[in-house]
């Protein structure tokens, strides 16, 4: 069925208080609706013609504008939620047109208004900051709300990491292996592959214990007590997970 912008939201000012992810998905519902409009110029042939999705929004003539005297604030938020869409994977332009057209990609094609709620926290966990590996495999499940897997796919990168750098085998896992790759030098015995060895004995421990007991904690959360369910302290863990990868990162021989 055919939904239009203010059958979602009504009213100019509720849509500008909304966040950019958060008109994002309005925006998206909006777009695949036109698939149940016959004889539009915005859903042609299984694309979504960008260019011809704004020039609707200003009609010409007596005909008035959606949001009346707001349209302009509203065209120009909805050109910023448009482009979160493209930036997020959701909408993905057509290479074998000269103009923008879009299609939407499976990922968008699972995203509902129910979950756009979600896509509000997104300015939490800002991927700009993130280590590469966490912006690309953890913020989609953050932004989903699902944070128990994201927490867990997290620390399961650093897992990955770490047995890399480190050049274990696939045998020695969890605690044993953070302890294994960081291991201080005493007591005659050889330091671990991503130990810093020019910091002093008491770091180098510290080392170790934080990879440990971060990994102990969350990276096996979801089968014991400490499950973070809220948005802002599963960004934080997300931040830590973020953290420690960049420390692999340059600890790696």
């Amino acid at each position: 069925m055919y939904r239009s912008l203010s059958s979602i939201v009504p009213n100019a000012g509720d849509l500008l208080a909304l966040e950019v992810g958060e008109l994002a998905i309005v925006l998206l519902t909006h777009l695949k609706s036109y698939r149940d409009q016959p004889g539009n110029e915005v859903y042609q042939h299984g694309l979504i013609s960008q260019q011809n999705f704004f020039n609707g929004l200003s009609p010409r003539g007596r005909q008035q504008p959606e949001y009346g005297d707001r349209q302009p604030a509203v065209n120009k938020a909805l050109g910023e939620a448009w482009s979160w869409l493209e930036r997020e994977g959701v909408l993905i332009r057509d290479a074998g047109q000269p103009a923008p057209w879009f299609s939407v990609s499976r990922y968008g094609e699972g995203l509902s208004m129910e979950e756009g709620g979600a896509y509000r926290n997104a300015r939490l966990l800002p991927k700009d900051q993130l280590h590469p590996l966490i912006a690309a495999k953890v913020s989609p499940a953050f932004l989903r709300g699902e944070y128990d897997t994201a927490i867990f796919q997290a620390f399961r990168e650093i897992e990955v990491a770490v047995r890399s750098a480190g050049g274990f085998s696939q045998n020695l896992v969890g605690d044993k292996l953070m302890r294994a790759a960081f291991a201080p030098a005493e007591n005659g015995r050889e330091a671990g592959p991503l130990a810093d060895t020019e910091l002093p004995a008491g770091e180098q421990h510290a080392m170790a214990h934080l990879f440990a007991g971060a990994f102990g904690v969350y990276r096996n959360s979801t089968g014991h007590r400490y499950v973070p369910t809220e948005p802002h302290e599963a960004a934080e863990v997300i931040m830590l997970a973020s953290q420690l990868l960049r420390i692999v990162d340059r600890r790696r021989p």
